[in-house]
């Protein structure tokens, strides 16, 4: 029986900030009727709503003071409207073509909030920046006399406390259930019969993992009533190790069957039989997977061997990696010399033409 798990549940509290996001703009038409206001005198768009705030954008044409080197920029500001309040947001303002989309940045704050207040003090509640006169009146961005100011805001809420319940779920268990259920045999409806070795198993469960099997099982050409079938051609130890995939989904790990990427040529030897197998009961995800165990394990001795395999079995990616392994560092002549080249050139001399033209295609660069 597999071990079992007892949820386990944490108590926590978390804290969350939220944000709103908007843009505002403001549009000031006849931008050269507008100069000459006077100083401290601004234009202003109408208020937006961020975050529960109001907000409005603020531009001084004539400055700020009467000071002569002043004359020479547009203050250009974001302005917290709301009293009275204490708000952290985030400002990106720049001037704009709508026509074009040409774009010119005034100022921004995106990486570290501004602290916007009106508690303390006018100077508090605005954050933004200068424009240079002499280059907005000489650019493209005064339009028609026309001037556009945007300024994303993003306002940073006040967090709160959210206590929250979680649930630490016990890891799935679906493939220990099914592998217990094929190792204890029971309610077991089928037996197969390998080299006088028994086999218990569950038609439903092969069914609904191979077509082969479905077929065999509950088709029309198939004995639904048969209770015993007889497996020809195939190791015992090599329909346990199919047996085992087809309940967990994964490669068997007993001692008895080993199946892993190891260097041992008995390991190796298990793998190209159960690749045999997956080609047979069509088990696709099986079958690939063994066909990545033996792209890792090639050798000069094996692999001429293993690339008849691969043409037999339409292994096209594990075919690919043997005539890619043949054809690289000049291995071809010691592959030649092995028992395994002379079954290849007998059982699939088509191969021959794909490995003779990887090879001259190697030694051209």
């Amino acid at each position: 029986m597999a071990a079992s798990h007892t949820p386990m549940e944490r108590m926590a509290s978390r804290s969350t900030a939220a944000t709103a996001r908007a843009t505002l703009a403001l549009e000031i038409v006849g931008y050269s009727l507008h100069k000459g206001m006077g100083a401290t005198e601004s234009i202003q768009s109408a208020p937006f709503s961020v975050g529960g705030y109001e907000w409005c954008i603020r531009c001084y044409l004539d400055g700020i003071n009467e000071r002569k080197e002043d004359k020479d920029y547009i203050p250009v500001f974001v302005h917290l409207l709301s009293r009275p309040a204490n708000v952290r947001a985030l400002y990106d303002m720049r001037l704009v073509n709508k026509a074009s989309g040409l774009s010119s940045p005034v100022a921004s704050c995106l990486k570290s909030p501004t602290v916007f207040s009106t508690i303390d003090g006018w100077k508090k509640s605005i954050a933004g920046g200068l424009v240079v006169r002499s280059e907005l009146e000489g650019s493209a961005l005064l339009q028609d006399d026309c001037l556009v100011i945007e300024c994303d805001l993003t306002v940073i809420k006040k967090p709160f406390l959210a206590h929250t319940v979680e649930v630490q779920m016990p890891p799935p268990n679906l493939s220990d259930n099914l592998g217990n259920l094929l190792k204890t045999g029971e309610e077991a409806d089928v037996t197969f019969e390998v080299k006088r070795e028994v086999f218990p198993a569950h038609k439903i469960v092969l069914a609904m993992r191979s077509p082969v099997f479905k077929a065999e099982l509950y088709g029309p050409m198939g004995d639904k009533t048969s209770q015993k079938i007889t497996v020809e051609d195939m190791q015992p130890a090599v329909f346990k190790a199919l047996l085992h995939f087809i309940y967990t989904d994964s490669l068997p790990s007993m001692e008895d069957v080993q199946v892993d990427d190891g260097d041992d040529d008995e390991n190796k030897e298990m793998v190209k039989h159960l690749l045999v197998a997956a080609d047979r009961y069509a088990l696709e995800r099986l079958k690939l997977m063994c066909e990545g165990i033996l792209c890792k394990s090639l050798d000069v001795e094996s692999v001429a061997t293993i690339l008849a395999l691969a043409d037999q079995h339409q292994c096209s990616r594990l075919k690919d990696a043997c005539v890619e392994f043949v054809a690289s560092s000049n291995r071809m002549d010691d592959v030649v010399a092995t028992q395994g080249y002379a079954h290849l050139k007998r059982s699939c001399p088509a191969v021959l033409v794909d490995i003779y033209e990887r090879v001259t295609k190697s030694r051209k660069i």
